[in-house]
């Protein structure tokens, strides 16, 4: 058992409270997670996105909670459950004795389970360990798309830790595209796809327009009308929407998911800040 391992990647992370500790020992296990799944066929058929793909190869500075992968293309016979017994073995070298959840449907087109850990945490020492109550579950949402919109890009970066790994996964790009179609087409505002627009602008990435219209047309308000986006007319949309949300919400949706020193710099979201974000795609 290599629990010393998790022990020693916790350290680096100089948590500074519960809320911290827990952010990163569910970090180290999303990176156990993607290693175990490196020693798999999926990154032959598959790549990782969203959030947690931003953090863990690009240093994103705010924690990400679901492990996101969209297949390169469609295929309604993809079944999330073989992979799911090599997370469980690979997680069991490291401590963990986690309970998974498949929650996949056949013919779904989101594959959906749930990996659940409170035992690994019991093993550590942990410095913010609460002083009542049993620690809080580890929790993660694994999700494969089986019916991806067209046009993605892909990299190969290598996971360092536990083990070295190559993961397939979105470029900046496809990443980009990805998240502007989810600030285009949530139905409720979530501070966190700000936080990453803001990321993505402060470094001018370019939008992947063929994967953002393809995403545009399967799925939301232009969905079916074959939209062409351009820098323009993402522009143009999103200055609608920040026009119109509450920056208080989205800020305290934030919050979390970032350390300590991090805050600060959200008492600037307004939506004068990011109209000048907004400009920057200009």
């Amino acid at each position: 058992m290599s629990v010393g391992i998790i022990q020693e990647r916790l350290a680096t992370y100089g948590c500074h409270s519960t809320l911290e500790e827990e952010q990163a020992l569910r970090e180290i296990t999303q990176e156990v997670i993607l290693a175990g799944l490196a020693r798999t066929d999926l990154f032959g058929q598959a790549g990782f996105q969203g959030g947690t793909c931003l953090r863990i190869f690009h240093s994103l500075n705010r924690f990400s909670e679901d492990m996101d992968f969209a297949l390169e293309a469609p295929d309604p016979a993809f079944r999330l459950a073989p992979y799911l017994d090599r997370v469980r073995q690979e997680l069991r070298v490291f401590g963990y004795e986690v309970e998974i959840d498949d929650r996949s449907r056949a013919g779904a087109a989101v594959q959906q389970a749930f990996v659940k850990d409170d035992s690994v945490g019991k093993l550590l020492r942990l410095e913010y360990r609460p002083r009542t109550g049993p620690l809080r579950k580890l929790r993660i949402k694994l999700e494969v798309d089986t019916n991806p919109p067209s046009g993605a890009s892909f990299v190969m970066p290598v996971l360092d830790f536990p083990f070295p790994a190559a993961v397939r996964s979105f470029d900046l790009p496809s990443l980009f595209a990805g998240k502007i179609h989810a600030l285009l087409c949530r139905n409720y505002l979530k501070g966190r796809d700000w936080y990453d627009f803001v990321w993505y602008t402060a470094r001018r990435t370019p939008i992947n327009h063929g994967l953002l219209s393809s995403a545009l047309d399967q799925q939301g308000p232009w969905k079916g009308q074959a939209p062409k986006t351009n820098n323009a007319w993402c522009v143009e949309r999103l200055r609608g929407l920040i026009q119109q949300h509450d920056w208080e919400q989205a800020r305290r949706d934030v919050q979390r998911f970032v350390k300590s020193h991090e805050l600060p710099s959200l008492q600037h979201w307004s939506r004068d800040f990011f109209m000048q974000q907004c400009a920057k795609l200009a």
